[in-house]
């Protein structure tokens, strides 16, 4: 399994808005490329020196292929609506993580 990571500091004055357009829109048009299995959205809890508030979704897939299919076939698309909705109100960087081990708890405590 892999992860693709985008990390996202959203200006305060817009955040509002993105978060909504986030999860409403963005998201889930991800998952209908068919490129990803679920997403998994959180917000960073440390406060940036730049201001602003910093999200981290967390895209799944099963293959490298599925990926490099989204960059070549939806990123394009799909980044250029943000950058058209939010341009100058944001920074994001990508990661892309490769799942080694997942180990579940047998007692979970709330």
């Amino acid at each position: 399994m892999y992860i693709y990571n985008v990390t996202t500091n959203i200006d305060e004055s817009v955040h509002a808005e993105w978060l909504q357009w986030m999860k409403v829109k963005h998201i889930p048009e991800m998952l209908a490329t068919g490129k990803f299995n679920n997403a998994k959205m959180s917000q960073v809890m440390i406060e940036e020196e730049m201001g602003g508030v910093t999200y981290s979704v967390q895209y799944t897939t099963d293959s490298l292929e599925n990926l490099q299919e989204y960059y070549k076939e939806d990123a394009p698309r799909l980044r250029d609506e943000s950058m058209r909705l939010f341009s100058g109100k944001f920074v994001a960087f990508r990661t892309e993580l490769k799942v080694i081990t997942e180990q579940f708890s047998m007692s979970f405590k709330n």
